[in-house]
């Protein structure tokens, strides 16, 4: 005979109580997950018309701010790209200066050697010989010639009104013959270096006696 009772009691003679089914390991976990999942479920809250609205105005306060902050960046980026612009444009300009007053310098010494042109042809002695003549001649036109490719020009000066700009008044003639203050003579003669002035003509200025009282 068999130990165990098998007319459904216990050894103390109560009925057997019905056993619950055992899960296996993996049905084990899927319960856990989808219990999880159903909580998750329950716990996502469906936002509000009021709720969106406040999201919506939330992130277009978000959207302005950083419109605004690129709008703020791009002013500095043209605020330093003009800055460097202008910079560069400065620069350039005084290097066009620096190079100006450099080759005012060099021509400044070729124009005293062109004075010395000027004096030489305009005293020739009548015994000098002609070849000769036109040799200096056509020193003094190709060193002229040089000057004027680098934007030196001449000042008119005679039968021009004085003007303390282009002018220097070194003699003051009384005279009746010409207009009271024009220049009537130039004892060295004045150039530009294209819109400066190299240097004033030395000049002759008529003074008419009857203006000056």
């Amino acid at each position: 005979m068999s130990d165990h009772p098998t007319n459904g009691q216990s050894d103390d003679g109560r009925p057997d109580q019905p056993q619950a089914p055992k899960l296996e390991a993996g049905d084990a976990a899927r319960f856990r997950r989808g219990t999880r999942a159903s909580e998750r479920v329950e716990a996502i809250k469906t936002p509000s018309r009021s709720d969106l609205l406040e999201q919506v105005q939330a992130l277009e306060r978000e959207l302005e701010a950083a419109r605004s902050q690129a709008d703020e960046h791009l002013r500095g980026l043209q605020r330093t790209a003009a800055d460097f612009s202008n910079y560069r444009r400065r620069t350039e300009d005084e290097r066009g200066v620096v190079m100006q007053l450099s080759n005012a310098l060099l021509i400044g010494k070729l124009l005293a050697v062109l004075d010395d042109f000027d004096r030489a042809l305009a005293t020739v002695p009548e015994d000098t010989h002609e070849a000769w003549l036109d040799g200096v001649r056509l020193v003094e036109r190709k060193l002229r010639a040089v000057l004027e490719g680098e934007g030196v020009t001449p000042i008119e000066s005679i039968g021009q009104p004085f003007d303390p700009n282009l002018h220097e008044a070194v003699v003051h003639d009384e005279t009746t013959e010409f207009p009271d203050n024009t220049v009537i003579g130039e004892v060295q003669r004045g150039y530009r270096l294209h819109d400066r002035i190299l240097r004033p003509a030395l000049v002759r200025v008529a003074n008419n006696p009857t203006t000056r009282h």
